[in-house]
């Protein structure tokens, strides 16, 4: 188990709920997700390829990713105990770890997909996020996202890989434009599209009552502000707030897979 451990004295544990929904629109649902409290590992992943091409590359890149973590237990405990002792390089090295794994992933996709001609040029977004003593690390690559909420604080922690947030990026477009732009799915990174992709990682300090929102652009495409996550997920309990997102992404459209996975930091009784 990764997570239960020591804040200020006091025994942490995460609880999780998630959901995925087809949504209004599409036959079949492309998105896939992982959640284990016990190891306190969490992925969102929306697959790209279509005719199930796209289910089958977000199913393997969760199970790849899922594998290496359990198969990096021992190593993460010793990692997570020289962060708590306050070893900044073994945050560097828990993100590494990460980085690996959706590197693992994204080389075991493009290989099937070099094999099966029927699979060539599936792909898939990952958002994943693991949460250990103190600290959480987010793996990203695509336009799903991983949101922290603190108290009624939003804090977006992933960055869209997309074309429009490319344009933003380097002034190319303003703002106004962005909201009526084209492209606005049109991703610069995925899992599987080539054998190597580029990955960000980010780590963040981890409190008693942090709340997480892990989800695809079938959800967070219709959100009007980030203030809605905690509209959402700011109380009550996690699987309410996931039923609500995804019928909120549904009342407003529903033109995508939409798929949520809420978890919060809590305190062991």
């Amino acid at each position: 188990m990764c997570l239960p451990a020591y804040y200020s004295g006091i025994m942490l544990r995460t609880v999780s709920a998630a959901l995925s929904d087809p949504g209004r629109k599409r036959s079949h649902n492309e998105d896939a997700f992982f959640a284990d409290d016990s190891l306190g590992f969490y992925v969102v992943a929306d697959g790209v390829g279509g005719h199930a091409k796209g289910e089958v590359a977000s199913q393997e890149a969760t199970e790849q990713l899922q594998l290496w973590i359990l198969g990096s237990q021992q190593e993460l405990h010793a990692l997570f105990a020289d962060v708590e002792s306050g070893d900044a390089e073994a945050r560097w090295e828990i993100r590494r770890l990460l980085e690996s794994g959706v590197q693992s992933a994204c080389y075991m996709i493009f290989g099937m997909a070099e094999l099966d001609p029927e699979k060539r040029g599936m792909s898939t977004t990952i958002s994943a996020l693991l949460i250990g003593p103190n600290s959480c690390y987010a793996a990203h690559v695509g336009d799903s996202r991983v949101y922290r909420l603190r108290g009624t604080e939003v804090l977006q922690v992933t960055e869209d890989h997309t074309l429009i947030n490319y344009k933003l990026k380097h002034g190319l477009i303003t703002p106004k434009e962005a909201e009526t732009a084209k492209g606005k799915n049109v991703i610069t990174r995925a899992v599987g599209h080539q054998d190597h992709v580029q990955i960000d990682t980010v780590d963040l300090d981890v409190e008693p009552g942090d709340r997480f929102l892990l989800c695809s652009d079938g959800l967070h495409g219709y959100f009007h502000d980030d203030s809605e996550v905690a509209d959402l997920l700011g109380n009550g309990d996690l699987g309410t707030g996931v039923y609500a997102a995804i019928a909120l992404a549904n009342n407003r459209g529903g033109e995508d897979n939409i798929t949520a996975v809420a978890v919060e930091v809590d305190v062991e009784n």
